[in-house]
Parts: structure tokens; C-alpha cells; sequence
């Protein structure tokens, strides 16, 4: 039979499995303008558990405890715009205002980018 904590475990690792899924990782696409956005997460998890085991002669029983946590960071945003895909990182200590903040500028630099190849192709 397993021990209390084994089985502690073996909960906690499952309960946290089911949030650390790829849907946390890579998460729901959404809309900004002409731009698919697809938000990119980095998932953490911890997990501790302990148990103890009581004398007979001195009638005590089992205990144990565990907990677990998870953090999960947006770390970057793929952007999609028509058949042009780029991976733009979220740097340290940056925020999600900051990204948003950036976007017109990464959009702009997207179309000049696409522009000179449209133009070089046409030479």
C-alpha cells in the first residue's frame, strides 16, 4: 500500500498536470487588427509533500501534508499577418501594457519588411 505521502503525491501531480497543459503553454489566438496574436507561456511547477507514521504502543496515527503551486509567465507572442509569421519575446521586466504599447511599431516594421520583399521580387 502506498504511503500517505506517496499518494499525496500523486495527487498534487496530477491536479497540477491538468493546468499545465499545452493550452497553458501556447495559449488561445486572438485578434489585433490585421494580426493574428498567439500569447506563448512558460510554465513553472512545485510540488512538496511529507507524511509521518505513528507507534502502535503509544497510539498514534499518520499524518502528512503537501502542497503545490504553479506560475505560469507570458514570455512571448507570435503574430501572424496573412503568410507572415514572427516570434516577438517579452524581455525582462517588460509587461503585457508593454507589448501592446509596441505593437503599432512591430506592425509597421512587419509591412516594411514585406514591402522591400514585395518590391525586391518584382526587380
Amino acid at each position: 500500500m502506498a504511503s500517505l505521502a506517496e499518494e499525496l503525491i500523486s495527487r498534487l501531480i496530477s491536479e497540477l498536470g491538468t493546468l499545465a497543459k499545452t493550452e497553458t503553454v501556447v495559449g488561445k489566438e486572438f485578434q489585433a487588427g490585421e494580426f493574428t496574436l498567439i500569447p506563448v507561456s512558460k510554465v513553472s511547477l512545485g510540488i512538496g509533500a511529507g507524511g509521518g507514521k505513528g507507534s502502535e504502543s503509544k497510539k498514534t496515527g499518520e499524518g502528512g501534508g503537501g502542497g503545490g503551486g504553479i506560475a505560469v509567465t507570458p514570455i512571448a507572442f507570435i503574430a501572424i499577418r496573412g503568410s507572415e509569421i514572427s516570434f516577438h519575446e517579452i524581455k525582462k521586466g517588460g509587461t503585457m501594457d508593454a507589448f501592446f504599447d509596441q505593437l503599432p511599431d512591430i506592425a509597421e516594421k512587419i509591412l516594411t519588411k514585406k514591402g522591400e520583399s514585395e518590391t525586391t521580387e518584382q526587380s
